[in-house]
């Protein structure tokens, strides 16, 4: 699977436009982590916890936009891009959208 974040694949023809996908996760904060993370508010740097949680959750979020587009017939996602938005305090959605497409 293809995806890209512009509106078109360079030497590539677009011969279908199937159609909006999207994945999406909801991830918490876990007690361990948000403990470390205060901590390291102390500090100051990184709070790796929670850059390690949201790059898991980004992955999820594409895979099930692939698969999403898969199960459309795509061979290729345009225009893809990835939002957040809190769902409820301790708790984020992560959602990665795009245009499913067939290509030559």
């Amino acid at each position: 699977m293809i995806i890209v974040t512009t509106d078109a694949i360079p030497g590539r023809e677009i011969r279908d436009i199937i159609g909006m996908v999207k994945g999406s996760t909801v991830q918490s904060k876990h007690i361990g982590k948000d403990f470390m993370a205060g901590l390291k508010t102390i500090v100051g740097g990184e709070i790796k916890e929670y850059t390690d949680m949201l790059n898991e959750a980004r992955e999820k979020a594409i895979e099930r936009m692939v698969d999403e587009a898969r199960n459309t017939g795509a061979n290729a996602i345009v225009g893809m891009r990835l939002q957040s938005s809190s769902v409820m305090q301790g708790a984020s959605e992560i959602i990665a959208y795009g245009t499913a497409v067939w290509i030559d």
